[in-house]
């Protein structure tokens, strides 16, 4: 059956000041609420200049009034931004106030919320009529075509209604879900799960009911409207500073009625949608963002839109729940980044790694949709992870001293139908470091996975080692990994990207030696310098991995210097030691792989080979045989 569009009246408002009387309704009384304290990105004075530049507008809708603001852009494409419970449209200033140059922005106070009216029927709160409010404010204040739909939380759950509607391109380009899945597709999921019969697939479901806890408190008749009057109405900034981490939480005039009305959501859909889910295909593109740290939403719930969606992107960002509040610049970029593909066609190199690619002969691997970086990835090590990664789907920048053999891996990877980039760079040059890192970030935005793997060997007596080799080697082995953690945590950090960065030491870090005490110095930086960030990082959601490979057969053995030596020494002892590096026959590509399973599994310290964990227990069990043992001599003559 067709979709019948809902008729609605529209009714423009005059600015209001402190001054303004307020305005009766049938339903309720309006108030000029007071100018909202925001968090996050935008200041007060900000927040009351953005209020100001809009155009207040009411659309009459059947049973209810809505309270709607425009910040008019003549010719600049349309945003619709909806909220969610138990908010108001307040929470999308921080947003706005980044978008706003480049779009023409609208918001609206949900029925039950804000300064909208609140019907008591239970009925009015139905999907179909959230659904229609929705169009009718497109409709009102956007008439001369689509606009793209931005949700969060409910706010999403009840735009999937609009944007699952066989007529949705009428009045919408594009959907943008912040979490909040559509409930039919969270009851397909379900009883897709339960009739598998799979442990793993039924622990999803029973995760996410732990997670949704609130939502069966809902259910009960009294209790919590009672809680929302009693105390939770004027406790909610100290909630969302202790559940959330907002150090400065908003306060809102209507929060304790946004708070009992907006139940009704719940109490209307929820059982309904979940006992008889219905087929609703989305009819427009969709950007899914997955916020990792959602304490009410999981990501399983995100991906129940996957096989309902033909045009699909899904971006996991490292957030809380309110990431408005948190994360409203970046967020205004994830969502610029998706409408102007949607409006110009232009393809995004950063979104195009977040198009779900749906097959049932090619289901998602681990690395789908990630960016990493390799240093040193022209041999050895760095070259069988880089080839590694794109594997498992990631997309790969392989950096190198040596353009040509950063270009020869990228080639490789090329040829096996997988993605990456090559990028000659010194990792010991900070300009040079900070020039790639900006540029990438330009391009590409932050990576997901970064391995500082470039380094060199340096044997010899610490006697025998001069400042200019001790700087040499600090440059590389050290400072580059420095550079590489720094640079690249920050872009992490700064873009909410939950990420890993994975530090390739040796299991010389670990294994005292006279043979090789700078080298050996260098790995051991580099051991304690991983803890370290380990410890920092993990609050943004950032792991940190130490890779300790022992005798591994790859080109370092034929570069290392040998101080002291001449020439025609120093290239005996590295034939020497190469061809003892052959015999051992312990390849890269082995490495490679606990690399990969660093990464996936969050491991902090990962010795690779035999000896390296036989010499792991010794450093942590008798570290004085180690001590012994460093006094000898073992350099192949």
């Amino acid at each position: 059956m067709a979709y019948r569009c809902p008729t609605y009246e529209l009714q423009r408002m005059p600015t209001m000041t402190a001054d303004t009387p307020s305005i009766s309704t049938a339903s309720t009384t309006l108030t000029n609420r007071a100018t909202p304290q925001v968090a996050a990105d935008v200041a007060p004075e900000d927040t009351a200049q953005l209020l100001q530049a809009c155009e207040k507008v009411r659309v009459k809708v059947d049973d209810a009034t809505l309270a709607a603001r425009v910040w008019r852009n003549p010719g600049k494409p349309a945003l619709l931004l909806v909220h969610g419970y138990p908010d108001n449209s307040d929470i999308w200033l921080p947003v706005i106030s980044h978008l706003r140059a480049s779009y023409e922005l609208i918001t609206y106070d949900v029925r039950g919320a804000g300064e909208s009216t609140r019907p008591t029927d239970l009925k009015a709160y139905s999907l179909t009529r959230l659904m229609d409010d929705t169009i009718a404010v497109i409709n009102a204040t956007h008439p001369t075509g689509p606009v793209h739909l931005i949700g969060h939380d409910w706010g999403s759950v009840q735009s999937w209604e609009t944007a699952t509607e066989p007529a949705a391109r009428k009045y919408i380009q594009s959907f943008t879900s912040i979490s909040g899945p559509s409930l039919d597709h969270i009851g397909y999921w379900m009883r897709s799960a339960v009739r598998s019969g799979k442990p793993a697939e039924i622990s999803k479901v029973l995760n996410q009911l732990v997670h949704s806890w609130y939502i069966m408190l809902f259910q009960l008749p009294s209790l919590p409207p009672a809680l929302w009057k009693a105390w939770l109405g004027k406790a909610w900034p100290s909630v969302l500073k202790t559940v959330e981490g907002i150090a400065d939480a908003p306060i809102s005039a209507t929060q304790t009625d946004d708070g009992v009305f907006g139940i009704s959501l719940y109490r209307q859909n929820i059982i309904p949608s979940l006992n008889q889910p219905r087929e609703r295909r989305a009819q427009v593109p969709v950007q899914l963002i997955c916020a990792t740290g959602d304490h009410f939403v999981s990501k399983a719930m995100a991906e129940t839109a996957f096989p309902w969606v033909d045009e699909l992107w899904m971006r996991e960002v490292s957030t809380n729940h309110w990431l408005q509040y948190t994360h409203g610049k970046a967020l205004a970029r994830w969502i610029d980044q998706f409408v102007t593909h949607i409006e110009t066609g232009r393809t995004d190199l950063e979104l195009e790694r977040y198009r779900v690619t749906q097959s049932a002969s090619a289901p998602r691997r681990d690395f789908d949709g990630k960016l990493g970086v390799v240093t040193g990835a022209g041999s050895g090590i760095g070259k069988e992870t880089a080839l590694a990664l794109a594997r498992n789907g990631m997309t790969v920048i392989c950096t190198d001293i040596d353009e040509q053999a950063a270009q020869a891996t990228v080639n490789q990877i090329q040829q096996t139908g997988g993605r990456g980039f090559a990028q000659r760079v010194d990792v010991a040059n900070v300009d040079a470091m900070e020039a790639f890192a900006s540029e990438l970030h330009k391009t590409h935005g932050a990576p997901d996975v970064v391995v500082n793997n470039a380094g060199i060997g340096m044997a010899g007596s610490f006697l025998k080692t001069q400042v200019a080799d001790w700087q040499k080697i600090l440059d590389i082995n050290l400072w580059g990994v420095i550079h590489g953690s720094r640079l690249f945590a920050q872009q992490m950090i700064d873009d909410a990207k939950p990420g890993h960065i994975v530090n390739v030491a040796s299991a010389a870090a670990y294994t005292p030696s006279s043979i090789y005490p700078a080298y050996a110095t260098t790995k051991a930086a580099v051991f304690m310098l991983s803890d370290c960030l380990r410890a920092e990082l993990g609050r943004h959601d950032i792991g940190v991995s130490t890779i300790c490979p022992g005798l591994i057969n790859t080109n370092i053995t034929r570069t290392t210097h040998f101080v002291g030596e001449d020439a025609a020494t120093e290239r005996k002892k590295q034939e020497k030691t190469t061809q003892m590096y052959t015999r051992r026959a312990y390849t890269p590509d082995r490495v490679a792989q606990e690399i990969v399973d660093a990464i996936c599994k969050d491991r902090a310290i990962v010795p690779v080979s035999p000896e390296a964990k036989g010499l792991r227990l010794l450093s942590r069990f008798a570290p004085s045989v180690l001590r012994a043992f460093a006094r000898y001599d073992v350099t192949p003559a």
